[in-house]
């Protein structure tokens, strides 16, 4: 974009704003606005899509006092009843221990421990990191967890705060894996589970109170700070242009698309429309000038490197996300930001505004290529609609392999949407559990959001809730766990927002 034409948008621009600014105060058209929001807001809390979203369901009112609940909270307690027993068997020995002392007391800040983990995962260069470690990390913080029981009496893992569609989207896991066409090719994404439900159940059961959280939530970010810093550099220094990530038929001249430690542009912006909200939640929580310093210039980064991934789909998600977080915090303040939006379009950099404008274009190789993925999944699923192939994409790009091909001789290797990749290899069970996982999380933010009373925990709910709406947005034209790391920290946000529901006082989710 030439110079002349930002300099002449924002002359302009500010002199509308000058006007607007001095005009709009005790206006007819301030009245007019003021009072049509005002009849909205009525209209909506009144309506029966808002008293839906604010009703508890049978499911969840039933789950913690259900045997189902009972029998689970004693199984996942096993370990932390264990090391009670032991350090109860030999307490003197254990107190005299400095290394038991030192561990038992790193088990008792596991909020902070979960926080490393999720740091660690996002700067590890995609080149070393193997998705075994997520899993022995989810079993070692879970010993440390354990280890951290044995000394605090009445400290233990809180199966009752979890989502019970949660947990029936893992029953679905399970069955899946049962029922798999091939249990070689499943066997694998069973540890993915296990270490998605480790990560949820220790997020919510460590957390105590909102300086726990903001700890937790506050590691993370950094870790996603450190990745984005990485990704600028790659912006500056350049990366290659990869054919099949940009069409280069409209996408003429257009910069290679950055990836940090995450071998593809699109899984990088995705973390970041995940974890972005949070930043800016804890800048606006921040007390001093220093975290909010932090805060602002972390956001900052992270929003410059997920421009420079050139993902569409994400662009849209941190739209709908920031759309999502005004609408807890101040709705009457979407509309001034979607007038916003649309009036720095002209302002972006020439390779995004370009970039933008392709949203939707079906020259475009990848969103045409969607489209015949879209097609051959739906004669797979003719066959496998009911209890699908099997848990995980490696039994359903080999169960592709058995219908015809596409346009270009290839098969799928998934199916490019969350929703339908879940229906694909868990079946209806497992769709209609992940939609209701999904639906009551949103409905438990928004009634704790409604209840709370601690504007610090509300805005970390709020922001989470935010970034997962985001993610849920792109996932209808992505397979956003195809790729591990994204899946647990897709999961990871799951867990902030049920931590979020338990600190402001909503003894359960959705």
């Amino acid at each position: 974009m030439s110079a002349l034409r930002s300099s002449l948008i924002c002359q302009w621009f500010l002199r509308v704003w000058l006007i607007l600014k001095g005009a709009w105060p005790e206006s007819r058209a301030e009245h007019i606005l003021n009072t049509l929001a005002a009849a909205v807001r009525r209209g909506v809390e009144g309506s029966t899509l808002c008293a839906l979203a604010g009703r508890e369901g049978r499911v969840t009112r039933a789950w913690s006092s259900s045997l189902t609940c009972r029998v689970m909270s004693v199984i996942v307690n096993l370990p932390c009843a264990l090391c009670r027993w032991l350090y109860r068997l030999g307490k003197s020995l254990w107190d005299g221990s400095l290394v038991f002392r030192a561990l038992s007391a790193a088990g008792s800040a596991s909020f902070a421990l979960v926080g490393l983990f999720l740091a660690v995962m996002l700067v590890a260069p995609h080149a070393v990191w193997n998705n075994v470690y997520a899993l022995a990390g989810a079993v070692v913080l879970t010993a440390f967890f354990a280890l951290g029981c044995a000394v605090r009496d009445g400290r233990r893992l809180e199966a009752e705060r979890l989502n019970p569609w949660f947990v029936l989207f893992l029953a679905g896991a399970a069955l899946a894996f049962l029922t798999s066409i091939s249990w070689d090719k499943s066997a694998r994404f069973v540890g993915f589970y296990l270490t998605v439900f480790l990560l949820v159940l220790l997020t919510v059961s460590s957390v105590k109170r909102y300086e726990q959280l903001q700890l937790l939530v506050a590691l993370a970010v950094a870790g996603l700070t450190v990745a984005a810093l990485y990704g600028c550099y790659q912006g500056v220094v350049g990366v290659p242009v990869v054919a099949n990530q940009q069409d280069l038929t409209v996408n003429a001249g257009m910069p290679g698309r950055v990836y940090s430690f995450f071998d593809n542009p699109n899984n990088f912006a995705e973390l970041l429309i995940m974890l972005m909200p949070l930043s800016a939640a804890l800048g606006l929580n921040a007390k001093t000038w220093r975290g909010r310093a932090a805060a602002g210039g972390s956001f900052l980064v992270c929003l410059i490197a997920l421009a420079l991934t050139l993902s569409r789909s994400g662009f849209l998600g941190l739209a709908l996300a920031a759309v999502v977080f005004l609408a807890f915090e101040n709705w009457k303040l979407i509309p001034a930001f979607l007038l916003l939006g649309l009036c720095c379009l002209p302002l972006l950099p020439d390779f995004v505004y370009n970039r933008i404008l392709t949203i939707g274009n079906l020259k475009d190789s990848s969103t045409s290529y969607r489209f015949a993925i879209y097609d051959a999944s739906a004669v797979l699923m003719k066959d496998y609609w009911l209890k699908g192939v099997g848990l995980g994409s490696d039994v359903l790009k080999e169960t592709f392999k058995n219908y015809p091909t596409m346009f270009d001789g290839n098969y799928p290797i998934h199916t490019h949407n969350n929703y339908l990749q879940v229906w694909a290899e868990m079946g209806l069970f497992g769709l209609a559990a992940f939609l209701g996982a999904i639906f009551s999380q949103l409905k438990g933010a928004l009634r704790a959001f409604r209840t709370g009373t601690d504007p610090r925990v509300k805005r970390l709910l709020a922001a989470a809730a935010a970034g997962f709406c985001g993610i849920l947005l792109v996932s209808i034209a992505e397979y956003t766990w195809f790729y591990p790391r994204n899946m647990f920290v897709y999961w990871f946000l799951f867990g902030v927002i049920a931590a979020g529901i338990k600190l402001s006082g909503k003894g359960r989710a959705a």
